[in-house]
């Protein structure tokens, strides 16, 4: 039960602002439905480089580590969780209007599914279907949070 979504808005900001923005993980608490914060493990950026994200929901928290697979300035910033359960990012391009139309996607990959049948057994689907449609959901309460805090600074 595999899934990839993905929304797109338009941002006012350049796609090097919107993407550094983005690449800054230590931010995204200002933004995320449910990521509080992100903490870097040692000093790489970029692709490879690790990080910790803390989250949070009315039901539970939990951890998460994830290592960055695509940091392309002004194009691309994406990560994968688990790693390898699901990736997460940013696509970035020229707006006519000199913003950025920036799209976030969210899909998961075939460990995932794995790793929920040991985790959970018979509820797995379920378990999945529910953080799908926290990210149906997530996705573009993210987008606008992303463009007020642009559109604020």
């Amino acid at each position: 039960m595999t899934y990839e979504m993905q929304e797109t808005i338009t941002v006012p900001a350049a796609p090097q602002e919107v993407h550094a923005l983005l690449s800054d993980v230590t931010r995204t608490g200002e933004w995320s439905q449910q990521c509080e914060r992100c903490e870097w493990e040692g000093e790489q950026r970029g692709a490879g480089a690790r990080f910790t994200g803390y989250n949070r929901t009315p039901e539970r928290e939990w951890q998460t580590t994830s290592e960055v697979v695509a940091d392309v300035p002004g194009e691309h910033f994406a990560w994968s969780v688990g790693p390898g359960r699901v990736e997460w990012g940013y696509r970035m391009r020229p707006a006519a209007d000199g913003g950025t139309e920036l799209t976030q996607y969210s899909r998961t990959l075939p460990a995932l599914e794995e790793y929920f049948a040991e985790r959970f057994g018979d509820r797995a689907g379920a378990e999945i279907a529910r953080r799908q449609e926290a990210a149906r959901t997530g996705i573009p309460a993210t987008l606008d949070a992303i463009r007020a805090v642009l559109a604020s600074r």
